[in-house]
């Protein structure tokens, strides 16, 4: 706890105090079915560790191996007090591979709790339990009404997703500084429909469990929901391994030249917020954001005395640098998921009137991912300390990107970066350099500047 900053600590410690709240009345209330809590904790339990088991060299993500449906059937079937029960277990038991691990597991298990809690009271106040079906009261067996048992099962599904990704966003922001705009940005849209896949599969469940078949039926129900989760868990667990080739690659051209240390993160950051102002799909967005972070990966080809030469280059200098798009493209050639960045780290330093390099190309021959990164990474260079130059202040590093545009850059580029910086300012993720400029949100546009930006 001493590494984690104050309001981490105490979001942490909220978030744990309330979880015991909802699962408390479950512990002390007479009715409570505890054969069907223990066999839920159990199959949570069960699910986690077999879903989180590391083969020899692995290193699993954490939330890989979670299993929802069970949390979600406990929801249906119990009280929602007994659900935030269900749901402490297999919190607890989550895959963990950075420390501190006890506060990382204590707060899966608190996250998972409330959000259990709040779906079930979601469930309850929209009437889920009368539409289940079931054994009634003197009535025999009852079949579960549907399809109006999706409405209140559907509403109980995005309950239990926003509480996760609201306390997801709220531990980035007071644990890693994010701000504020940023932490929840784009959690609930990629996490919302598996929920909702999960939450309909809690529901079957469910539905089983209170038929005449009982729980085996349930458990069948359960077994190919758990055998495409772990296909999802694969799947996020390659995706966790190109994000570390991508770490490694751009920490390497980190270290060879120290004057650029964060501008491949800041280039991305800036290539993103451009694809999203022009309404880029987010699979589009994420290839231009890797482009960002890549673009100057060639330069582990180039000598590090060129790079780190204080002064001018001479013209046959300027040509070895003027190589590191081509050597980029070489190195990534064989990296098959990078897909269309590869073309963006190649071209980037192409302009839109031809007089770029390496190819010389013009206007619409320059593929639309490198002319975002074109000038995402001449505004970082502008707006950075380096051994040639102090960073310009961010107005004045737009006006000499708006003074360029349709000679060196895209003007629609241009424009969309403006737009996103003056509606949300500019805060680098990273800020490794001696001096970044930050910027607030502004609504006027910058006074002009001379001179030319961009980086070599």
């Amino acid at each position: 706890m001493r590494v984690l900053p104050p309001g981490a600590r105490a979001l942490i410690l909220c978030a744990v105090l309330a979880a015991c709240a909802c699962a408390a009345p479950a512990v002390v209330d007479s009715g409570t079915p505890w054969p069907a809590v223990a066999l839920l904790c159990l199959l949570c339990v069960g699910c986690e560790l077999t879903g989180s088991r590391r083969r020899p060299g692995s290193r699993v993500p954490e939330g890989t191996g979670a299993f929802f449906p069970v949390v979600p059937a406990a929801v249906f079937l119990l009280s929602p007090a007994a659900a935030a029960l269900v749901a402490l277990p297999g919190g607890f038991a989550a895959a963990v591979v950075q420390r501190p691990v006890r506060v990382r597991r204590t707060w899966h298990a608190a996250q998972q709790a409330n959000a259990a809690w709040a779906a079930g009271q979601v469930y309850r106040l929209l009437d889920g339990p009368a539409t289940l079906g079931g054994a009634g009261p003197g009535a025999g067996y009852r079949v579960a009404d549907f399809p109006y048992a999706v409405l209140p099962a559907g509403a109980a599904a995005v309950a239990f997703c926003l509480v996760l990704t609201a306390l997801d966003g709220g531990i980035l922001a007071t644990a890693e500084h994010r701000p504020a705009a940023t932490a929840w940005r784009g959690l609930p849209g990629r996490s919302l429909a598996p929920y909702c896949v999960h939450g309909l599969a809690g529901l079957m469940t469910a539905v089983m469990w209170r038929s005449p078949y009982g729980v085996p039926a349930a458990l069948l129900v359960l077994l190919p929901m758990y055998i495409s989760s772990r296909g999802f868990a694969q799947y996020t667990r390659e995706r966790t391994a190109h994000q570390a080739t991508i770490r490694a690659l751009v920490q390497a051209v980190d270290i060879k030249d120290r004057y650029t240390r964060g501008h491949s993160e800041r280039v991305g950051q800036a290539s993103a917020m451009i694809a999203r102002e022009l309404g880029m799909p987010d699979e589009r967005m994420e290839v231009v954001r890797i482009a960002g972070i890549l673009h100057d990966v060639g330069k582990l080809g180039v000598p590090t005395r060129l790079l780190r030469k204080n002064g001018p280059l001479t013209p046959e200098e300027r040509r070895v640098i003027e190589l590191h798009p081509e050597y980029g493209h070489e190195m990534v050639r064989g990296i098959g998921f990078l897909g269309e960045a590869r073309s963006a780290i190649l071209h980037h330093h192409e302009r839109v009137d031809g007089s770029g390099y390496p190819y010389g190309l013009a206007g619409e021959q320059i593929p639309e991912p490198a002319r975002v990164v074109a000038v995402a990474d001449a505004f970082d260079a502008m707006t950075s300390t380096r051994s040639y130059s102090r960073a310009r202040p961010v107005p004045v590093a737009l006006a000499e990107l708006e003074r360029c545009a349709g000679t060196h850059f895209d003007p629609a580029m241009v424009r969309a970066l403006v737009d996103a910086i003056g509606r949300h300012g500019w805060h680098p993720v990273v800020t490794s350099d001696d001096d970044v400029q930050v910027a607030a949100p502004r609504s006027g546009a910058p006074a002009p500047a001379r001179g030319a930006g961009g980086g070599a």
